[in-house]
């Protein structure tokens, strides 16, 4: 008979072992980045050995094509931010209106925002690209930034509406007996009690401004103003000489800011999660 400590044990040794298998691609990566970049795939295992070199980020860091690594994570923690900022704001505004005002042909208007998610992505890209090829916005950050502002996320609208719709009316109904309008109710009630949504929005945005790499590779020409995905694809060459010692370091760091990101929303993260939709 299998003790209750025993099986708490077999299962700990168990996640732990599952855990193991999961980030060995990734604890190999950071082990090889130590490599020279020659040795980088030749050897499959944790162990560096006599070879320990920081080379790869140093040099990579400095001198990736034209320019240096630095100025891709510049361009990408700027793009990043603004789709945050241009998240939270636009799509919140958005969602408080589908979720507590009441106007003519909102449901209608809400069907059609929330089946924009089934529209693939490459149906909208030519037209998007003559569009802001007319604007004169190519090679510049205003295609990737721009939208944000204008609640074109129908997930993070759809998100926040759930999580409005948790508010009691009564506390809105308060709320306009004191005075408030819709947007004073919506600064001063609503957005203090949707931080969890609104950091799970925030959290997305990031990881999927930060990640993105068809947007900047379709809109951006000019090296100095390539992102991070567009800076490792750079690494690796058709020609046969790619640097993978360079591109597994600089991978390791295009991981710590949305690693960074995610712990220090992960309270709010799992909050947001976990309560939206419930009713």
């Amino acid at each position: 008979m299998i003790t209750r400590t025993a099986r708490r044990t077999l299962i700990h040794v168990g996640l732990v072992s599952a855990a193991f298998v999961m980030i060995y691609p990734l604890l190999w990566m950071g082990a090889s980045s130590f490599r020279p970049s020659e040795r980088a795939l030749l050897e499959s295992g944790l162990w560096i050995g006599d070879g320990f070199t920081l080379d790869n980020y140093a040099n990579s860091w400095n001198s990736v094509g034209s320019t240096g690594f630095g100025t891709f994570f510049r361009n990408s923690v700027i793009i990043a931010v603004l789709a945050v900022i241009g998240n939270i704001v636009s799509c919140s505004l958005a969602a408080y209106a589908f979720a507590r005002i009441t106007f003519r042909g909102r449901r209608i208007w809400f069907a059609l925002m929330i089946g924009t998610i089934m529209l693939p992505y490459h149906v909208l890209l030519i037209p998007q690209y003559l569009l802001f090829d007319q604007l004169g916005w190519l090679d510049s950050f205003l295609p990737l930034v721009v939208p944000r502002f204008l609640a074109t996320e129908a997930f993070f609208v759809f998100l926040l509406v759930q999580f409005f719709r948790l508010i009691p009316h009564e506390l809105l109904e308060a709320a306009r007996l004191d005075g408030c309008g819709y947007l004073g109710t919506f600064l001063r009630i609503v957005m203090p009690l949707a931080v969890p949504a609104l950091a799970t929005t925030a959290a997305f945005s990031f990881i999927w401004a930060w990640n993105d790499f068809l947007n900047p590779l379709i809109y951006l020409t000019s090296p100095e103003n390539y992102t991070v995905p567009i800076g490792l694809s750079l690494f690796v060459d058709a020609s046969g000489t790619s640097n993978y010692g360079g591109l597994f370091a600089m991978s390791i760091l295009s991981l710590l800011p949305v690693i960074g990101f995610f712990l220090a929303f992960q309270k709010l993260l799992i909050e947001g999660i976990s309560t939206t939709g419930l009713k």
